[in-house]
């Protein structure tokens, strides 16, 4: 008879894989997530033994039976002129997505919430990056559970400035440009679920009728326009959402 997993023990492994830049097998058989649920109760774990706590939430409508969401912590989620992060095969490895920060809390409830509801409590809307670090070797064989449980190569997240709340929700397409030192790189980019905020209504919805309380200023990060982006370390990068706006930043090796 297989033994219940331990979710304190496996969630302890993959919090300490995101101390290096090395790239591991998976986990032991024992402590493998072999189910969503399996992930979503090894997030919990996490939770719990992080010093810090849930500053935001990645998320996207789900595909096919894959659920798609993973807690973002609070120590990671930065803004201003400078970014650090841990780098991805010598680069900086980023998704351009646009972010809702909510204005109230959500306390979890059983009938979960309408759309009405969840778009009320959404406060600033920025643009954003979602700073990505892929912790298991090419070709491990991982399962999506697994990879789910290890928050879906999330590191972190970095705030952009603000953006008008009509600009976030009529997202569908952007012209993005990225640019070091007079080299761009151009996408036309398309949010992966139509509009970006369709999944903060599903995540909302989702978690809270599993327990899961939102509170006021964690950012809902939705999706990138254009996949993950390589950029290099100490390089001023400009940042064009064309017609939504633009910043700079410099990103700095952790």
């Amino acid at each position: 008879m297989n033994k219940p997993m331990d979710y304190s023990k496996a969630a302890q492994h993959l919090l300490n894989l995101r101390l290096s830049t090395n790239k591991n097998e998976r986990l032991e058989a024992s402590l493998r997530a072999n189910s969503i649920d399996d992930a979503l109760l090894i997030h919990q774990e996490m939770i719990k033994q992080r010093t810090d706590h849930v500053g935001g939430w990645k998320c996207l409508l789900p595909l096919g039976e894959n659920t798609i969401v993973a807690p973002i912590f609070s120590d990671t989620v930065q803004s201003g002129a400078e970014c650090f992060l841990m780098p991805e095969e010598g680069k900086v490895a980023i998704e351009p997505e646009i972010v809702f920060v909510l204005a109230q809390d959500l306390p979890a409830r059983k009938e979960g919430y309408t759309n009405q509801e969840i778009e009320s409590a959404i406060g600033d809307c920025h643009m954003a990056l979602e700073l990505m670090q892929k912790r298991f070797v090419k070709d491990s064989g991982a399962q999506f559970s697994e990879g789910l449980a290890d928050c879906l190569v999330n590191q972190g997240l970095y705030l952009g400035p603000k953006i008008e709340r009509e600009a976030a929700f009529s997202a569908s397409k952007i012209q993005l440009s990225l640019t070091q030192e007079g080299k761009t790189q151009e996408f036309n980019g398309v949010h992966p679920n139509e509009f970006p905020q369709a999944p903060v209504y599903w995540l909302i919805d989702f978690m809270s009728k599993r327990g899961t309380t939102f509170k006021a200023g964690e950012a809902i990060t939705t999706g990138s326009y254009a996949g993950i982006v390589e950029v290099e370390f100490n390089k001023e990068t400009h940042i064009i959402y064309q017609g939504i706006g633009e910043y700079k930043v410099t990103f700095k090796r952790l």
